[in-house]
């Protein structure tokens, strides 16, 4: 069957979902841009993307890939004796989620596949349908971990337009206070280490802070316009400040909660950074 049938029904199944392409694009954990271009046939479908699709829109795998058959959303199958709840988002999703979370807590090369099944309540062979490799699982997990990241800085700002103030809600949301930010820094930790090694990675990493940086450097860039900041080179302030956030985040994680007196607490990582927004970017008062 040619690419561009197989495109045709999977735009089939993404109009039956009713949901932007993007949006179906995190629920099968994959890049929105790679699904865009599988769409318009300059790229082929994987195989376990197809079974994720298949999975996600309730239809037959082998429709997808031409078998001569009608469109029909398959019905729920029965539920087992001890029902696990639908995983909200899908089947792929939540196992890349749990995967972050088990990620997080030991660290990825210590998570096997099979304690990703347990605390999905699935087979491990649930898992491999899906994600056949371990490399395409830490891909997924680092792209969901991304769009994660980049969903909660846009919602954090939204209709924030005062430039000091945007920056001072990045730095609220970078520094690890509650479970939630420990656990995503971990993540991230974790992460660097694999860029080191991994080329698949090291490239979203680096794609990743390329964004990350150009974040900031857009709204130094807009708080120097606004005489909110003095006038410094943006990209080599969002490049300094961005250095500083990843260093004093390294030293809080390795800083048990609740130790007062004892190495950097998330508290004495903010203060320095909002220190170093007021000394080194701030603008003098008129």
């Amino acid at each position: 069957m040619q690419q561009y049938e197989v495109a045709a029904r999977v735009r089939q199944v993404i109009d039956a979902a009713g949901v932007s392409a993007r949006e179906f694009a995190r629920r099968i954990v994959i890049d929105p841009s790679k699904l865009s271009r599988s769409l318009n046939g300059s790229r082929r479908f994987t195989a376990a993307e197809l079974a994720r699709i298949a999975d996600i829109g309730g239809v037959d795998a082998n429709w997808l890939l031409g078998a001569a058959a009608t469109f029909t959303v398959l019905p729920a199958s029965p539920p087992p004796s001890e029902p696990a709840p639908a995983p909200e988002g899908g089947r792929p999703l939540q196992i890349v989620r749990e995967t972050v979370r088990l990620i997080a807590e030991r660290g990825f090369h210590a998570v096997r596949v099979a304690d990703i099944a347990t605390a999905c309540r699935t087979s491990t062979a649930a898992i491999h349908y899906h994600f056949p490799g371990r490399d395409e699982l830490l891909e997924a997990a680092v792209r969901w971990c991304m769009d994660e990241d980049t969903r909660r800085r846009a919602a954090a700002t939204e209709g924030t337009d005062h430039a000091g103030d945007e920056l001072r809600l990045l730095l609220d949301l970078q520094t690890p206070r509650t479970e939630q930010q420990r656990r995503q820094w971990c993540v991230w930790l974790d992460l660097w280490a694999e860029a080191a090694r991994s080329t698949t990675v090291g490239q979203l990493h680096r794609e990743y802070y390329r964004q990350w940086r150009t974040t900031v450097s857009d709204v130094i860039r807009r708080g120097v316009d606004q005489g909110v900041f003095r006038p410094v080179d943006p990209d080599g302030a969002a490049l300094t400040l961005t250095a500083l956030i990843d260093g004093l985040a390294s030293q809080v994680l390795a800083t048990a909660p609740g130790s007062p007196g004892t190495g950097t607490g998330a508290q004495a990582m903010h203060d320095a950074l909002t220190t170093h927004v007021d000394t080194c970017l701030t603008a003098p008062a008129a």
